[in-house]
């Protein structure tokens, strides 16, 4: 049985990700940093929860993921969103640094240590999340949101030296889509949003949950790449 590790799982795109692995009989082990409510109605052998607190010391994180270097992981998802409502005039290096850590530097720091297994049975896809926003400098209030999703963009000649053992990373930014956070934003602005994607629409989670799908589970020739799902933004 394969195994994949989700690091997001409690969000809405996660939740919905998590659940298609599940039925196509993969074993998930989902990460949660507090919400986990929708994570235990599905609970089933196949589904082990991981919490962790991102926000915790270096060297408490490096503990806590020690356990994970020694399980083969078939696949790897970051979907981690810490969002601070900061903008560039108001944003502190302490909430910077934060969504740095969460968004980028620890989903990096797992990546390190369970790529090696990968490698060594020569079969790994990793997919790590961008926003859409970063395209556009980010909104008002998600300055460091997005300079940390920015950093997922990134592809270093590492990432593409794998794909010689069958390794494949990707960065999949991930358009407007309609979850719980756009659902506490006024209708007006709903509306204005959406009428600057193309397809006059936000995605679906469910959307969103088939294209990563396909990108781990499907994939075998793609890589290095930056990919995006925005309907045509």
């Amino acid at each position: 049985m394969k195994k994949i590790l989700i690091l997001g799982a409690s969000s809405d795109i996660g939740f919905k990700v998590t659940k298609l692995f599940l039925n196509q009989d993969w074993q998930v082990y989902a990460h949660f940093n507090s919400q986990s409510r929708n994570l235990k109605k599905i609970i089933n052998k196949n589904l082990k929860l991981i919490q962790l607190n991102f926000l915790d010391s270096s060297e408490n994180i490096d503990k806590k993921i020690d356990f994970l270097k020694n399980i083969n992981f078939d696949g790897f998802v970051n979907l981690t969103g810490y969002i601070d409502n900061r903008g560039f005039t108001n944003f502190d290096l302490e909430e910077c640094i934060n969504a740095l850590k969460v968004n980028t530097i620890v989903p990096l720091l797992i990546l390190k240590q369970i790529h090696k297994l990968m490698i060594k049975s020569k079969f790994g896809r990793i997919l790590l999340t961008s926003s859409i926003g970063t395209k556009f400098g980010g909104g008002k209030n998600t300055f460091c949101y997005s300079l940390s999703k920015k950093a997922n963009e990134f592809i270093p000649r590492d990432y593409k030296l794998w794909a010689e053992k069958n390794v494949l990373i990707n960065c999949l930014i991930i358009g407007v889509t309609d979850t719980k956070i756009h659902k506490r934003i006024h209708k007006k602005y709903k509306k204005i949003r959406k009428n600057l994607i193309p397809i006059k629409r936000m995605a679906k989670a469910e959307e969103i949950a088939k294209y990563i799908f396909f990108l781990i589970n499907d994939n075998s020739y793609i890589t290095g790449q930056v990919i995006s799902i925005s309907g045509g933004e």
